[in-house]
Order: C-alpha cells, then sequence, then structure tokens
C-alpha cells in the first residue's frame, strides 16, 4: 500500500523558484519510492498572476478567501495521510488557528521553512498584510512539527533548540543538472551580458547595484539581462528586460555571462539559501555575490566565483571579468562541477527521502 504525502503550500505548482528548486522536483522521486503526493496550494493560478501587483484588490480577496476554503476542506482530509508536509504555513494571516488544528489532526508534519521568517519585511505592493500576518503561526509549527527542514545552515541552528523533537534539518536549494545545462564559450566576440534572476519580492536586491551598473558602464561596455515578474529599467544602461517563464527559463539563463547574486548584510538574508548563486553556477556561469550568510559556503573567492562586499568591490570584479574570458572560462567550469558534486537534484534527493521515510506516520 502506497504512503499518503499532504503537500500543503502558499504557491500553485511549478511557478515559485523557492518551491519549484526545493522539494517540488523531488515528487517523481517520492513516488518511485512508495509515496502517493497530493498538493494543495492556498493561492491557485489565478490569485498567483496578480498577488506580486499593484491594485487587483478585488481578485486578492477573492482569491484569499478562495485559499482558506481550501484548507477548510483540507482539514477534513488530513487524517487520511500519513504525513502532512507543510511549506511556510498553513493559511498566511491571522492567528495559529489552522496550524494548532492541523498538528492536531495530522499523523505526522514536516515543515519546510525558508528565509529568516522571524525577521518581519513589509511589501510594498501589498502593505497591509504585514499587519495582518500572524508571527506566532511560524514560531508553533517550529516547536511542534515532527521535523522541520530549514533553507540555510544558520536558520537551522536557530530553530533547532526551538524544535520540541530537536528533529531539524538543512537541505539546500538544488538544480536539476541535467536540465540546466551549460553552453557560454566564454567569448568576447559581442557585448558580454550581466544577469540577475528574481522575483518582485527580491528586486530590492537587485537594486542595491543600481549605482555600481552606471559606475562600471564608465569603464567598460556591457549589457544587463534581468529575468523576473516585474519592470525594471535603469538610465543610461542597455538592459534586456525579460518575463520569466517555466518554458524559457534554460534558455533564457544562458544567454548571460556573468551572475550576479547581490544581498543585503543583515539577519533576513541569513536563511537564504543561495538558490541563485546555485542557478547560475550550474550552467557554468562565474558568480560575484555578496560575501553574507550562506554565500560563503558555496562560492570559494577566485575558485568557483568572487566574493565581494562593497561597491568598489562590484565594480572591480565585474570590470575584471568581462575584460577577461580566460577568467570567466576558468570560474564557470569550476563552478559546474561545484554545482554537480553538491548541489545536483541526484546528490540531495536522498536527504529528502531519509526523512520521509523515518516518519512514524509513514
Amino acid at each position: 500500500m502506497k504512503k499518503k504525502i499532504l503537500v500543503i503550500c502558499p504557491f500553485p505548482v511549478g511557478v515559485a523558484a523557492g518551491q519549484r528548486l526545493k522539494y517540488e522536483q523531488y515528487f517523481n522521486h517520492w513516488a518511485e519510492h512508495g509515496y502517493e503526493i497530493t498538493v494543495s496550494s492556498f493561492m491557485d493560478d489565478s490569485m498567483w498572476s496578480v498577488v506580486y501587483k499593484k491594485g487587483h484588490l478585488c481578485r486578492k480577496i477573492v482569491g484569499t478567501l478562495r485559499g482558506y476554503c481550501c484548507r477548510i476542506k483540507d482539514i477534513f482530509r488530513l487524517k487520511k495521510y500519513d504525513v502532512v508536509y507543510i511549506h511556510m504555513w498553513a493559511t498566511p494571516l491571522g492567528s495559529s488557528f489552522f496550524e494548532r488544528l492541523f498538528r492536531l489532526l495530522a499523523k505526522y508534519i514536516i515543515f519546510d521553512v525558508e528565509d529568516n521568517v522571524f525577521i518581519e519585511r513589509r511589501s510594498e505592493i501589498n502593505p497591509m498584510i504585514g499587519f495582518m500576518k500572524g508571527r506566532g503561526k511560524l514560531s508553533y509549527l517550529i516547536k511542534n512539527s515532527d521535523h522541520v527542514i530549514t533553507s540555510s545552515p544558520f536558520l537551522n541552528a536557530y530553530c533547532l533548540p526551538l524544535n520540541d523533537r530537536n528533529c531539524c534539518t538543512y537541505i539546500s536549494s538544488s538544480i536539476d543538472t541535467d536540465r540546466f545545462l551549460p553552453v557560454n564559450k566564454y567569448e568576447n566576440a559581442g557585448v558580454v551580458t550581466i544577469g540577475w534572476t528574481g522575483t518582485f519580492s527580491s528586486k530590492c536586491y537587485l537594486h542595491l547595484l543600481d549605482n555600481v551598473f552606471c559606475r562600471l558602464r564608465e569603464r567598460c561596455n556591457f549589457k544587463l539581462r534581468v529575468i523576473g515578474n516585474f519592470e525594471y529599467e535603469l538610465p543610461g544602461i542597455d538592459v534586456d528586460m525579460i518575463q520569466w517563464s517555466k518554458e524559457r527559463e534554460v534558455e533564457d539563463l544562458q544567454g548571460i555571462d556573468i551572475g550576479v547574486y547581490p544581498l543585503s548584510k543583515d539577519d533576513w538574508v541569513l536563511g537564504k539559501s543561495g538558490l541563485k548563486a546555485i542557478q547560475y553556477m550550474a550552467f557554468g556561469l562565474p558568480v560575484v555575490a555578496t560575501n553574507v550568510g550562506t554565500t560563503p559556503l558555496i562560492i570559494s573567492n577566485l575558485v568557483n566565483g568572487i566574493l565581494v562586499s562593497t561597491d568598489d568591490d562590484w565594480v572591480n570584479a565585474l570590470e575584471l571579468l568581462i575584460k577577461t574570458e580566460g577568467l570567466r572560462k576558468k570560474l564557470g567550469i569550476t563552478a559546474r562541477k561545484s554545482v554537480v558534486d553538491n548541489y545536483s537534484v541526484n546528490v540531495i534527493k536522498d536527504k529528502y527521502l531519509s526523512i520521509l521515510n523515518n516518519c512514524k506516520g509513514a
């Protein structure tokens, strides 16, 4: 008899990087090992299409109500499942009522948490949401879940003493290296393209480099490719703005020569998994990244990427890579090997399976 898993998550399957490049890409592997997977997303496709856009208040309200109706339906089927796998939260707003009810009814709960969720952040698109979020639900899930999966060693160290069962495991984001394939020839025959990918919620990090790009433009010629679900332009910079799509994701990223991963130096980023850096590296691209949080655990400076701290560091590193084909090739080849050896789905998949196989409910 197959063991049943109910996945409780915020977003529809296949659209959010925090889900796609974490547990979602292992569904087939779980199924091959005897698990039957049912996914219950709080947001449907209609809600997802507007949630990070300004306005659309009525659609957001209706989408939220549909999400809560979905969770009410989930309550009546929790006992049918051997494992309930919760990503981020059961419901986004209010108290921990739903989380407590899920704990009461579920046989076994795995809680998958990413970013430093205890740091409060305001959304400029949905500013009122910050006042309606209940921080207690996250604390409750960390404390009372049977197993907690975290996105960084720093977050794991924080959650471990809070969990009543002392069961917390750090599992990195990972990449399908059979799909994310390098094609870069490391040549300066054309204009070198610097690339960044992300969503509206991470756009603030891209803006950290606005001044860097303007200064760099005075020293050398380059193109900036931004892949996201928002609009971006920077006066004086040749920007290739691409709206992210699942169908073109690989092709769009393959058009980059250098990946950038800027971060602010604050407590929030300590929960980040370094996913963007891993993505670029899988394509055999040299990466320039802020030396903070998980990043120095993934990147060794001038071995498989470049770590920087100041704007001057950024400008100098990017100029060096733009002008030096050989260095781009050296770092890119080593970066690809680092991901294949440490962050590919083939390396990470057994970590998830081990946790599932050790579930008492399963």
